[in-house]
């Protein structure tokens, strides 16, 4: 009888901790997606909210068993808390500054970001510190390996839950909702009325976003659509609470003096059949394309709520028309991808307002801007063919910048036409004869080094780490340290566990490298970026599977087999899996990305079943995620090919570290760890 009685309580524990950690990452990536939305300019900065999350969670799990239990009791208070002070008092983040362009026509007020930034991050902390406590006392209920495999499928199912949500365009209200029922099921039935209250308030506040005129939600916005006060058919669209795209009848963009014109003004010889129009939109550009006699636009955009819009809405109707084919995609995938030439390439104000995912500081259109991807457009022109590409670039050195991109490529100056606000078109042409300027391109002075794939920040101006970044890194980590203090953790009590945090800082950038590159090979889409988060939980798994079901392990070969791994992925560069065809793109990929994250799970999952103290183990590895989220800025300064040195510097360092731990008294002996293995593989 007490067997079973066993057997079906550790069954509750399993599903619960399920539910939890499912929750966790959930609320994680709502926090990351909500708060840049409604936080103006915080969409650019979203990596805070990752990192505020790992600082919760490793918290949560640092906090001893008996200690910290109001935190549970409290669970959803900050929760409706940060999204009520959000919504009632709305924070913008201040952007100037000299050293890095950040796309927006909003004067913003308040506090500045060194102030804002860290009060949003240590809320977030807060947040998941709770779920996290949660999730802990969970974990440590069960074998340490056996609590790890559950988390990690709960993981799976929150990332696979939010996949869903983001392919439905659901409103933030079903994300609440989510979460508040989640939130419920762990509260149990003593802390009902205790949960009640807070997630019906913010369920409630976020069902007031969701009901407001002209809201709604794409992959990557929340987008707020408004009808022009004008007697025109006019439309202005907001991305993320910033001014993003306006709709316009055709002759309003036909005019002389419309930006629009200037790419078919510039090649008057050009025949204009075949258009290729990247960042397309609501259909200004391709109703432009129609009128000067196009027979053929391929019109690529990546959300497809803003080309739903256009569809719907943009009174030429070019979606409607049969020479249209839109693609929903990421531009340099599809230049990557297809065959096709085009007498013009034009690249449509592709300015996006957020980062890829919030891992990173890649925004969606990085790689468009790139070198390479400049060739990569040439190459699909037609003999006497023409690109261009404008935007309201804000400083004269980011146009100076893609204009000597462009006369390192044709061998010749481009045309250069320039509007109010800081408004240019570039126009070049494959030969002289192929465009017609009213003005050439004379830069205003010295001329930034191009964008690459490998460092695809065209809005940096030079090489390094801003001091917008440092400032509020800086002040990150001081909340990191009184955080720690103030919750009592010890931190002498897990210097024995320096190997954990270390894996941990090397695996959270050993992800930002995969989750960059599936993005350079195949497009920053929301769902490329998805299935990379779950793949490299489903590697992680997968270890943990064969780590269970082994009765010893030898660190040295796998220490070796992970080095190696790194090693190829170092040797091997990016424009050579470019150069594959689709199926050996993907394949070349998943090797590279999950080799290490499989041989470097592996050693983890064997430290995490030595470990006397597994749950304080797993919070030193959350710490030292966030640590590695922190480091992923020297990307900034070095690129990020050269963050798999960092990375192997670290796992180094774990490797050594592991050595002098499992030397120490607080080592378990071999036979202890053999019959945790025994009793992780019985039925």
């Amino acid at each position: 009888m007490n067997l079973i009685r066993t057997g079906q309580t550790d069954r509750s524990v399993r599903w619960r901790l399920l539910l939890a950690s499912a929750t966790m990452l959930f609320v994680e990536l709502a926090l990351i997606r909500w708060a840049g939305a409604n936080v103006v300019h915080l969409s650019y900065f979203s990596n805070f909210i990752l990192l505020g999350s790992f600082l919760g969670i490793g918290i949560g799990f640092l906090i001893p068993a008996a200690r910290g239990q109001w935190l549970k009791r409290w669970a959803p208070l900050p929760l409706a808390v940060l999204v009520i002070l959000v919504r009632e008092f709305p924070v913008q983040v201040r952007q100037s500054s000299d050293q890095v362009i950040y796309f927006t026509a909003v004067k913003t007020t308040g506090f500045p970001e060194w102030v804002t930034l860290p009060a949003i991050f240590l809320l977030t902390a807060v947040i998941m510190t709770a779920i996290g406590k949660i999730t802990a006392d969970l974990f440590r209920r069960l074998p340490s390996l056996d609590a790890y495999r559950y988390d990690l499928l709960g993981s799976i199912a929150g990332s696979v839950s939010f996949a869903l949500v983001s392919w439905l365009r659901a409103p933030s209200v079903v994300w609440g909702v989510l979460a508040a029922a989640a939130l419920l099921v762990l509260g149990g039935r003593r802390n009902t009325l205790r949960y009640g209250i807070p997630l019906t308030a913010m369920v409630a506040v976020l069902f007031v976003e969701t009901t407001m005129p002209g809201i709604s939600w794409s992959p990557y916005y929340k987008i707020q659509l408004t009808a022009s006060t004008s007697t025109t058919r006019a439309y202005h669209i907001s991305a993320n609470g910033v001014p993003h795209q306006s709709i316009a009848p055709l002759p309003t963009l036909m005019q002389k003096n419309s930006p629009y014109r200037q790419p078919y003004d510039r090649t008057p010889g050009n025949p204009h059949q075949r258009v290729l129009v990247i960042g397309a939109g609501n259909g200004n550009d391709v109703a432009v394309a129609l009128a000067h006699g196009a027979r053929r636009v391929d019109a690529v955009e990546i959300d497809p709520r803003l080309q739903q819009i256009g569809a719907q809405l943009h009174p030429a109707k070019p979606y409607d028309d049969p020479r249209v084919h839109v693609h929903i995609n990421d531009g340099r995938a599809f230049l990557e991808r297809t065959n096709a030439k085009y007498d013009l390439v034009v690249l449509a104000l592709p300015d996006s307002l957020t980062l890829v995912a919030g891992a990173s500081n890649l925004r969606l259109e990085s790689y468009l801007f790139t070198k390479q991807a400049f060739k990569a457009a040439r190459e699909h022109l037609e003999p006497h063919g023409a690109f261009a590409m404008y935007n309201y670039y804000r400083k004269s050195w980011l146009v100076d910048r893609f204009a000597g991109s462009l006369d390192d490529l044709y061998g010749h100056a481009p045309c250069m036409t320039t509007f109010s606000k800081n408004a240019a078109v570039l126009v070049a042409g494959m030969t002289t004869a192929d465009q017609s300027c009213q003005q050439i391109w004379q830069p205003s002075g010295t001329v930034p080094e191009a964008a690459t794939d490998d460092h695809p920040f065209p809005y940096l101006l030079h090489r390094g780490i801003p001091t917008l970044y440092l400032g509020a890194l800086g002040a990150i980590l001081l909340v990191t340290l009184l955080a720690v203090r103030l919750t009592g953790v010890r931190i002498r009590s897990t210097v024995r566990y320096t190997d954990m945090f270390l894996m941990g800082a090397a695996f959270m950038l050993l992800e930002t490298k995969n989750v960059i590159g599936f993005a350079l090979y195949f497009g920053t889409t929301w769902l490329v970026n998805a299935l990379v988060f779950i793949g490299v939980l489903l590697a992680v798994l997968g270890a943990v599977e064969v780590r269970r079901r082994l009765r010893r392990v030898s660190q040295l070969p796998l220490q070796l087999l992970l080095f190696g791994t790194l090693a190829v992925a170092w040797l091997v560069p990016a424009h050579a899996v470019l150069s594959l065809p689709f199926a050996g793109r993907l394949a070349a990929a998943i090797a590279l990305a999950f080799a290490p994250i499989f041989c470097a799970n592996l050693i983890f999952s064997d430290r995490l079943a030595l470990a006397p103290d597994p749950t304080s183990a797993f919070g030193a590895n959350l710490l030292g995620a966030l640590t590695g989220g922190a480091l992923e800025y020297l990307a900034l300064l070095t690129g990020y090919q050269t963050l798999l040195l960092v990375v192997a510097l670290l796992y180094l360092g774990a490797c050594i570290a592991m050595r002098v731990v499992g030397r120490g008294p607080d080592a378990q002996s071999p036979s202890v760890a053999d019959d945790e293995t025994v009793a992780l593989n019985s039925p």
